[in-house]
């Protein structure tokens, strides 16, 4: 589904990857864990296209996304990766439908299949009651819930996760946790996810660890 080889990258003096292999297969919920440092958000940031290699490979669904740019790169980006990340990163001027809708718009989807498309994930996250309001009327949960609704409307392949709960109390973050697997049950996406709780990552399928730029162990969880 999606698979990284020797992956290295630099900032300025700093070697942050030092050659990372990695492959994660269709519906699978995969978590990164290492210290501070250790190049996880890095490697997250680069297979998901929003940062580049210096050198090695990157193929998703068969293509190799690493070679995109420009156009064809946010294209890609847009129609097939969905991103959660620990600040909700709403625009605070736009309700939570509208903020769900954007990149939905943004891929030139008709903008009323849109909008009925967001009002379903966002019943479906149970925020059927906060589509009108905008992030400043909604409580943390509430905005990561958004943000995860965001992720999904346009049906991505694959949903990039970084610290998503490490902007929540524990019972927001375990919500968030079993929501991730509801929704791989429900339409087989994809979840790889940088995190450093500890719970969540003992219920993903695989936990990578990385240490220094590498992957140092690949444990199956549970």
């Amino acid at each position: 589904m999606i698979t990284g080889k020797d992956i290295y990258k630099r900032y300025g003096t700093v070697e942050v990857l030092k050659g990372v292999d990695i492959s994660i297969g269709r519906a699978e919920v995969v978590s990164i864990v290492g210290p501070s440092g250790s190049g996880k958000s890095t490697l997250l940031h680069i297979l998901g296209t929003l940062d580049q290699a210096d050198k090695g490979s990157v193929t998703m669904n068969g293509e190799m996304v690493s070679a995109l740019s420009g156009n064809k790169l946010a294209a890609f980006r847009n129609r097939h990766i969905g991103f959660v990340f620990q600040f909700h990163h709403l625009l605070p001027e736009f309700t939570a439908l509208e903020n769900v809708c954007i990149p939905g718009w943004l891929a030139g989807r008709r903008k009323g299949e849109v909008k009925t498309a967001a009002a379903e994930l966002l019943a479906m996250l149970g925020l059927q009651h906060r589509i009108d309001n905008k992030p400043n009327q909604l409580s943390g949960g509430e905005q990561q819930r958004v943000a995860v609704a965001r992720a999904l409307i346009n049906k991505p392949s694959i949903v990039f996760a970084d610290e998503p709960t490490g902007n929540l109390d524990s019972a927001n973050a375990r919500e968030l946790h079993q929501l991730f697997f509801d929704l791989r049950s429900k339409f087989q996406q994809t979840f790889l996810i940088v995190t450093h709780n500890e719970e969540l990552a003992q219920l993903s399928d695989r936990i990578l660890h990385m240490r220094d730029g590498k992957i140092v162990e690949n444990l199956t969880a549970g």
